[in-house]
Formats: structure tokens, C-alpha cells, sequence
């Protein structure tokens, strides 16, 4: 895939020619992209859906912002062509929550075997918790396919992955293939890296997790405790309610921002496969620990950032 893709899913029509139509209308209107595919339709369990690629992220959302595409979206409404999700968008180093991007290469002449495996992959998703639909996208000139696998949370789409469901299903999609496919890999927000090899899936191990979660905790719960709780009480805010704001502010302050900047860092150590040998791990989980005792000795040494004593000169 290229470097930032967005997918649009659609609710099926009844007339696929007026969808393809209007879609050729949509691939005009992105001069700059480098690639524009309509998903396989017409079939059972599979959305309908849009995928426009560009070389940069900013080339993709100057597009996603252009009148020339709202007005083509307007026009579709009025002929009945409507949005059944919201954009998702899809770059090298990141996923939409809940998402899971495949890609695949067909053996040539196998093409229908694919699009049937697919279906049935879908059909035996759709009975699993959170499952919200998937789309797939052919392969263009010979090259590769891929399919976009929705769910709710990334709890839901993991439970899936792992399945033993799953792993029994893949049997005909791999007949269809020339070699084993592949899976865009991603964090969540709170530092598990979720990627597929081989047709197997590897989640971050927890202990992993949980140790950058420390690592971003900690500091987090003390500068709140120093600087935000004395706002609140200046405020009369009873102790129950000073704890639940902290509390509010720790965990979004961890889910949109800490815990993203840090998982950046940990990356390759985060990485189930890449960062699986002994080695790696260790060496992370080193770094890890000098930084808790940083920032121990930070909080310990320095009495301004102490909140117990915080009012003491």
C-alpha cells in the first residue's frame, strides 16, 4: 500500500453500474492519487467501498478536503450512494482502531476462489462480538489485493484474529494465494503492536505493555498530584471529586498522547516479531528500568515537584 490510504464503506445498492459510474466520477476528482480501486461488489457478507492512495498524508487529506470531493459526495447522496462509516484512513505506521488491513497476492486465475474465501471469512466474522464489516479490494495490473476487516474496539478485532474459528477458515484463502498473505501492523493506545506473519497473529506481550505503562504512569500521577489537584482545591472541590478528575485527566492524557509518543520510541521493542528475540527484550526492558529509577530520583531529589510538600520553600 502506499503512504496514506483512505477507505470509504458504502450501504450496497441495488444498481452497481450508477455506483461504479459515480465512482469513476470520484477517481477524477484525485488527479494526484496513485492508486484508486471500487471493492469487489455484488457479494454476500462483503461491504461496498472506496480506496483512494496518495504518496503523502497531506496530499490524501488535501483531497479528503476538497470541494471538488464534497460536492461529488453530495451528488452521490442525491442518487443514492451513502456513507456507511466515516473515512478511515490508513498510513504506514498507523490503523484505525478496531482495523485490520490484509494484503494479498492472488495466484492469476484464481481471482474468484479469492473473492469467495473472502466471503466466507466474513460471513465467519460476522458472528463474533463487535464485527462491523469487511471490504475487499482486487488487485490492479497483477499486483496485490488487499481487504479491510472492521470491528469495534481493538479488543474485539484481536479476539477475532486469535480465533480458532479463524484459523479454521483460512484454508481456501490461502489455496487462492501465491504465498502467505500479510497484515499492516499496529499499536494501540496503550502500546500492544499487533501484526500477523505467516498467517499467525502476535500481540505485544502484556508484561511489555505493562511496563511502559509504568514508565508513562508514574511521572503522570505525580505532576497531576503537584500541579492539578492544588488548582482543585483552591476550587473546594471535595477529595472524591479531586481524585475522579485526576483520574480523567491521567488516563486521557495516557490513551491520545503519552502512551502514542512513547509506543513511537519502544516500537521495534513493542513489535511482536521484530522485537520476540531475547536480546531485543532484554535490552528494552533495561532501558525501561533506568527510567524508573530517573524519574525516582527525580521525584525524591527535587522538593518542587514533591506534591506532599509542595507548599514549603
Amino acid at each position: 500500500m502506499s503512504a496514506a490510504t483512505v477507505v470509504t464503506i458504502f450501504h450496497p445498492m441495488n444498481d452497481s453500474a450508477d455506483f461504479n459510474a459515480w465512482a469513476g466520477e470520484l477517481a477524477a476528482s484525485a488527479p494526484e492519487a496513485v492508486d484508486f480501486r471500487v471493492s469487489v461488489l455484488g457479494q454476500p457478507h462483503l461491504d461496498w467501498g472506496v480506496a483512494v492512495s496518495f504518496d503523502s498524508e497531506d496530499a490524501l487529506h488535501a483531497w479528503l478536503d476538497s470541494d471538488a470531493r464534497q460536492r461529488l459526495f453530495r451528488v452521490g447522496e442525491q442518487r443514492g450512494i451513502l456513507n456507511a462509516t466515516s473515512d478511515l484512513v490508513i498510513t504506514e505506521d498507523a490503523v484505525p482502531p478496531g482495523a485490520g488491513v490484509f494484503r494479498h497476492t492472488v495466484e492469476p486465475g484464481r481471482e474468484a476462489e479469492f473473492v469467495a474465501a473472502q466471503s466466507q471469512l466474513a460471513e465467519a466474522s460476522s458472528s463474533f462480538s463487535g464485527f462491523e464489516g469487511c471490504c475487499t479490494f482486487a488487485p490492479v495490473d497483477g499486483g496485490e489485493s488487499f481487504a479491510v476487516l472492521r470491528f469495534r474496539t481493538e479488543r474485539q478485532l484481536v479476539t477475532w484474529l486469535s480465533s480458532p474459528q479463524r484459523l479454521g477458515a483460512l484454508g481456501p484463502l490461502r489455496s487462492s494465494l501465491t504465498h502467505e498473505f500479510s497484515m499492516v501492523s499496529w499499536t494501540t493506545a496503550f502500546g500492544a503492536t499487533v501484526r500477523t506473519e505467516n498467517g499467525r497473529t502476535a500481540v505485544t506481550p502484556k508484561w511489555k505493555t505493562a511496563m511502559l505503562i509504568l514508565l508513562v504512569l508514574y511521572p503522570t500521577v505525580m505532576l497531576l498530584s503537584r500541579f492539578f489537584g492544588p488548582v482543585l482545591d483552591q476550587l473546594d472541590a471535595p477529595p472524591w471529586l479531586v481524585m475522579w478528575l485526576s483520574q480523567v485527566v491521567s488516563v486521557a492524557a495516557l490513551q491520545w498522547v503519552l502512551m502514542p509518543w512513547a509506543g513511537q520510541w519502544f516500537r521495534r521493542w513493542l513489535d511482536p516479531v521484530d522485537g520476540a528475540d531475547t536480546r531485543t527484550s532484554v535490552v528494552g526492558a533495561a532501558v525501561l528500568v533506568a527510567g524508573y529509577l530517573l524519574t525516582l530520583v527525580v521525584f525524591a531529589a527535587v522538593q518542587w515537584l514533591q506534591y506532599w510538600d509542595y507548599s514549603r520553600t
